[in-house]
């Protein structure tokens, strides 16, 4: 069985790629495990932490990492695909590298330019980071 990790962000770059993957699920014969990924940044906290309990910081990280992972997996389930979905919390392109190899994934699809910060004009800095950092086959959707 093929084990791909899916990372998105809840922007339509990442719809088209779940969108992508839906497509080419039937050229997978054997089968697919499918892992959808979204990845918060921690959250700034300095002065911040004393003011706010560490249960409501991961509420809310937790809140924030469903909604990004909504698009996702409505189009998942209306496909009938199995999957298993993750929310990390840390630098996206790291915590993504990790899951794929945590998962020992075969393949990471993604979008090639989301939510993030103005970094490359031509591809997403996390892709582009995603890149660097991993071993193994990464699909970028536009």
């Amino acid at each position: 069985m093929l084990k791909i990790l899916v990372a998105v962000d809840g922007s339509a770059c990442s719809d088209r790629a779940v969108d992508f993957l839906l497509r080419q699920a039937r050229w997978y014969r054997e089968g697919l495990e499918i892992h959808v990924l979204t990845v918060r940044h921690h959250l700034p906290y300095g002065r911040l932490a004393a003011a706010i309990e560490q249960q409501k910081v991961q509420e809310y990280q937790h809140e924030e990492g469903l909604k990004a992972l909504a698009s996702a997996r409505a189009k998942l389930d209306a496909a009938g695909l199995p999957y298993a979905f993750h929310i990390g919390i840390g630098e996206p392109a790291e915590i993504i590298v990790q899951y794929a190899r945590d998962k020992q994934c075969d393949q990471i699809v993604m979008g090639s330019h989301g939510r993030g910060r103005l970094g490359s004009m031509v591809l997403g800095s996390v892709a582009a980071k995603v890149l660097h950092l991993t071993e193994v086959p990464v699909l970028l959707v536009k």
